[in-house]
């Protein structure tokens, strides 16, 4: 996936966080407060973001907000390192995996008690992004970006095989027969390709399955793995049927070729988010939600990659300034603008239930509309532990052995599952 949400190398991390101390103080200008905001947008998402800087600070003569450019993959060191040298942004935009790391930073601002409050309409979030904002009773930030994933299909490989495109009904069984029937190996031609790396992109088009199937990745209390349940291995055995029964499935162990495949005749769908669909220009396609399991409890379910806003406190003056305006960032009226000058989904259900919005946004990039609609299947996000990405690593690792044949799923799960408690335990 293009909006990678990268899982951080947690020694030197979680050692940076828990020596962190002190904080810069209020400014002692008589002028403006000025506020520091650290962010990755660029392009589009850079001249909007921009754009709505500049309509705070002509709005708030008393807040001057400065916003400078930070790539959103080093940004956690970064802060993590500005924070030990007191020279920390006041508010930063930062991957959602990240929260664990994040709750640790002693000058983090709990966000729990602001959005507590009924005009943050904290429940107007989805329920995954504000699942990926919270660690235990923490809430470490603000959602600042979503997206999902939802099936994307090649409209004219469907008519000439002579199947019906997908509908909101498909399960996982009518999803392997299109499949299958999709497939020529005579033309290199694939019904499907998945990420087949180990990475968490393999582990991402995984948890959807798991989900749907009635599953989940670790117990209620985050104490041990449950994916090695009959709900994962039903998940997984679908996964092999379509890859090992079929070869219907290519499997992409660069994590590179997927649209560059798809706008070439040779994949006739993908499971992917709509930061890919600017790139299929040369089909015509179409999108439609998740496949489900037939008989499952677990519907049709999508995961997201929600990223947030994080405030750091900076004095107390500083510290209200930052949170007024990531309020105001991201109320209804500021997601509705910046969604639909850059094609983003939107963070809030208000926006996204809007039809005359989805319209819109849809006109700009066809399909989108699906992917906002989409939202509301995002029930449940990844577990907000420190664990997790040798959990993700472990889980990555013996999905790609079951697709490449190497082992049955029930065996690979239930050897990830192992390395996952064991880290979960400490060892």
């Amino acid at each position: 996936m293009k909006r990678s949400r990268l899982l951080a190398t947690l020694g030197a991390v979680v050692a940076l966080a828990a020596s962190a101390c002190g904080g810069g103080g209020d400014s002692s200008s008589s002028g403006p407060t000025e506020i520091a905001v650290w962010h990755g947008f660029q392009d589009t998402e850079g001249t909007v973001f921009k754009s709505l800087v500049d309509k705070y600070n002509s709005e708030h003569p008393d807040v001057e907000i400065s916003e400078l450019y930070s790539s959103n993959d080093l940004v956690l060191q970064k802060v993590l390192t500005a924070v030990r040298g007191d020279s920390a942004p006041d508010v930063a935009y930062m991957f959602g995996s990240w929260s664990p790391n994040i709750a640790a930073i002693p000058q983090l601002v709990d966000m729990s008690s602001y959005v507590s409050e009924p005009a943050w309409q904290w429940d107007d979030f989805y329920p995954g992004e504000r699942a990926a904002a919270t660690v235990g009773d923490k809430v470490v930030g603000v959602p600042a970006l979503v997206d999902n994933l939802a099936i994307v299909y090649n409209k004219q490989l469907f008519a000439e095989a002579g199947i019906e495109p997908p509908s909101a009904d498909w399960t996982w069984d009518d999803f392997r027969s299109a499949a299958a029937k999709l497939t020529d190996p005579s033309k290199g031609q694939y019904g499907w390709l998945i990420p087949a790396d180990g990475s968490e992109d393999t582990v991402w088009h995984y948890l959807p399955m798991l989900w749907e199937a009635g599953g989940d990745i670790l117990t209620d209390d985050n104490e041990r793995a449950a994916f090695n349940s009959e709900a994962g291995v039903e998940a997984l055995t679908t996964l092999q049927q379509m890859a090992v029964t079929d070869k219907s499935l290519y499997l992409d162990t660069t994590n590179e070729t997927g649209p560059k495949l798809m706008n070439s005749g040779k994949v006739g769908m993908l499971i992917t988010g709509p930061w890919d669909l600017s790139s299929l220009s040369d089909i015509e396609y179409g999108v439609q939600v998740m496949p489900t399991f037939a008989g499952s409890s677990g519907g049709h379910q999508t995961i997201s990659g929600p990223d947030n806003w994080v405030v750091f406190d900076n004095g107390d003056e500083r510290k209200q300034a930052a949170v007024d305006f990531v309020q105001w960032l991201t109320a209804p009226e500021q997601v509705r603008e910046f969604s639909l000058g850059t094609g983003d989904l939107p963070t809030r259900a208000s926006v996204g239930e809007d039809q005359a919005f989805v319209a819109e946004l849809d006109k700009g990039l066809p399909g989108v509309g699906v992917f906002v609609e989409n939202l509301g299947n995002v029930e449940k996000a990844r577990p907000t532990v420190e664990q997790y990405p040798a959990i993700s690593e472990a889980l990555g690792q013996a999905i790609v052995s079951v697709l490449l044949g190497e082992q049955q799923p029930k065996e690979a799960l239930d050897a990830a599952a192992q390395t996952a408690d064991d880290a979960l335990a400490g060892k």
